[in-house]
């Protein structure tokens, strides 16, 4: 699963074997807030079931589902969330915390350099 996330795309088995220690598998319900526009980011998501709307400024502007993912760029960047993200049924996804997160950059500076390169392609493509 962690393969088809682009953040991580282009790391090795291995290096998705280091992620994989930091991610929690997590069950949510329908109508359950993931993300809140203009809030802090604590934490990366990955849907592996079920789904959830993405909205700006109150219009939806996506559907997220299996094998999708939120919460990369607040995470990284510590600028506010881009949009408000709610579960439309309930969802199996997997967690990783910002402080897990910055611990596996820290040491494995290989995984960083592959995340930056994969997130400045991320803006670069929502920014046109």
């Amino acid at each position: 699963m962690l393969k088809r996330v682009p953040l991580f795309s282009r790391c090795s088995n291995k290096e998705l074997g280091e992620i994989a220690t930091i991610t929690d598998e997590i069950d949510l319900p329908e109508g359950k807030v993931l993300t809140k526009e203009g809030a802090s980011g604590r934490e990366f998501f990955v849907l592996v079931e079920g789904s959830a709307d993405v909205r700006r400024k109150r219009r939806k502007v996506g559907t997220l589902g299996p094998g999708d993912f939120l919460g990369e760029i607040a995470l990284i960047t510590k600028t506010p969330r881009t949009a408000t993200v709610k579960t439309t049924s309930p969802v199996r996804a997997l967690v990783v915390s910002e402080q897990n997160f910055r611990r596996l950059l820290e040491r494995t500076p290989q995984v960083q350099i592959k995340v930056l390169e994969a997130l400045a392609e991320r803006v670069a493509a929502t920014s046109l």
